[in-house]
């Protein structure tokens, strides 16, 4: 984690780099991240009051107006809908985000899910806190569990106690290093989530074509699923595991195009999750079982009016499809079924980038224009010109090289789901209408990704980033060398992941939109 050479670009006096991440570390310390406070500290004594012409570039941005708005959001909607709420911090991987996502002045579990556990370690004194104010705390680590992360996750649970740590499983093999967290001194059985594969084919394990029909019983197949179904029943009952529930990632909803289509996914994700956790019951009687889903996408969409009010499907919405009208009945009538079992199984939503925001969320349409903009993007990555190539791109319009390429804006595409390929948005980011006259850039609008006209990273390396102008030349927006332009990036997990802290501006200050009044340090490593 050596910031060292970023922080020799801001000022020639040296700020103190983080401690690096040592596997041997004694996380009975970790209460007091003294050299984090540090840095945030000495970061802010940097860079709060100047602004985005002030700072260094490139750099990486985030609107507190946009991060809030979002984040409570999704917390309303989970709380009307009586719903359980985890947040995934790996987008951001802040402490302070984290305070968002989960209601910092809540007194609701704080349920979150970790990509690596770095990420776990660090929020660990924010765990603490809410503990020590009465908040049941629980950390989902959502990578399949693989033996080098026993001893890590051990440490954390004898840290947080009983019921702290889940874990997640999709093959039998993984309950051995499960079981080295059980049964190391002062840790605790962890909680088990089985990782379903719902049709995304990362992870997880694929269900029993029986699950559907309800015909699974013990011992009457061999398949993956079942086996496994089994293997963690039997890890349960020698106290080595506690089986927690199901956990779905709708990763292919990010395909939608369509208005509020990727409900159609959120009500197959609860599906499958229902169908297994219903084989289980089968196993294991009246088993209490959490079915956990989402992907930003689907976990967005239970925003829709019609869901969260009481009103009907035209309530305070023009621009439903039939998928989406469809998918808001099936929706309800679910949640309404599930509330009036006897023995009802707990329904979770899960989900992370809805903080931020990107061009890959805009493309999927998850939610109608009323709820997701381009202006709904929280994060920036601001950049400077340092060439102009006239006539050089298409139709003889200009090209321009700016100091951000792949290693600040990522390499990951908006995937071109259009009938013609290559028609569709194909750059690596596209710029704000910010500064200048930039504030007539064309905003990405309901058409978009298939209409995309303005100014875009059309082309990138690894420190070079080209702007190309999609339109008519006559149309052509001016721009000089020296400009600096703020870029929305395809995916902000990819990007934010290129820098060591954020700068935090707040668009309600009127008149001081642009001035940074706050750092949030990035956790790195794994």
């Amino acid at each position: 984690m050596n910031i060292n050479y970023l922080v020799s670009s801001i000022s020639r006096q040296t700020v103190k780099p983080r401690e690096p991440h040592n596997l041997f570390k004694d996380t009975s310390k970790m209460d007091s991240p003294t050299s984090d406070a540090s840095l945030k500290e000495q970061l802010k004594s940097r860079f709060v009051g100047k602004t985005l012409d002030q700072v260094p570039t490139p750099s990486v941005i985030l609107d507190l107006a946009k991060v809030e708005t979002n984040c409570n959001g999704m917390l309303e909607a989970t709380e009307k809908l009586g719903l359980l709420w985890r947040a995934h911090i790996k987008t951001h991987k802040t402490t302070e985000l984290t305070r968002l996502q989960v209601g910092n002045d809540k007194s609701t579990p704080v349920n979150i899910v970790v990509s690596t556990i770095i990420e776990a370690e660090n929020i660990l004194p924010l765990l603490k806190e809410y503990q020590s104010k009465g908040r049941k705390v629980n950390v989902l680590f959502s990578f399949p569990l693989f033996p080098s992360a026993a001893s890590r996750l051990a440490d954390l649970s004898a840290q947080l106690g009983p019921d702290s740590i889940s874990l997640m499983i999709d093959h039998p093999d993984q309950l051995v290093s499960a079981a080295t967290i059980a049964h190391t001194t002062g840790a605790y059985p962890p909680l088990v989530f089985i990782k379903i594969d719902g049709g995304y084919h990362r992870a997880g394990v694929q269900p029993s074509p029986s699950f559907a029909t309800g015909e699974s019983t013990q011992g009457d197949s061999s398949h993956p699923s079942e086996v496994l179904i089994d293997a963690v029943l039997e890890a349960e009952k020698q106290n080595k595991c506690v089986l927690h529930g199901v956990y779905i990632h709708a990763g292919h909803s990010y395909g939608t195009r369509t208005d509020w289509a990727a409900l159609g996914y959120l009500a197959q994700e609860f599906q499958i999750c229902l169908d297994f956790a219903e084989a289980i019951r089968k196993r294991s009687p009246g088993h209490k079982l959490v079915l956990s889903v989402g992907a930003t996408p689907t976990a967005t969409t239970i925003q829709h009016p019609s869901i969260i009010s009481s009103g009907d499907n035209n309530n305070n919405n023009n621009n439903n499809n039939n998928n989406g009208d469809s998918s808001v009945q099936k929706l309800k009538e679910f949640i309404t079924a599930q509330s009036k079992r006897e023995n009802p199984f707990s329904l979770e939503v899960h989900a992370g980038v809805y903080s931020t925001l990107d061009l890959q969320q805009l493309a999927t349409h998850a939610r109608d224009s009323s709820l997701l903009k381009a202006d709904d993007i929280a994060i920036s990555v601001l950049a400077e010109i340092a060439s102009l190539y006239p006539s050089r791109g298409k139709n003889s319009t200009t090209e321009a090289l700016i100091n951000a390429g792949c290693l600040a804006l990522g390499r990951e595409p908006v995937t071109d789901k259009g009938s013609i390929p290559g028609v569709d948005y194909s750059g690596w980011g596209f710029l704000m209408p910010w500064g200048g006259n930039l504030t007539s850039n064309p905003t990405p609008g309901p058409d978009f990704p298939r209409v995309h006209p303005g100014w875009q990273v059309g082309k990138v390396s690894q420190e070079h980033g080209i702007l190309v102008w999609d339109g008519k030349p006559e149309d052509e927006i001016p721009l000089q060398y020296g400009q600096r332009v703020r870029i929305w990036p395809n995916h902000s997990c990819i990007a934010g992941a290129c820098f060591d802290w954020y700068l935090i501006v707040d668009s309600r200050s009127k008149g001081r939109e642009d001035e940074v009044v706050d750092v949030w340090p990035r956790w790195r490593g794994w």
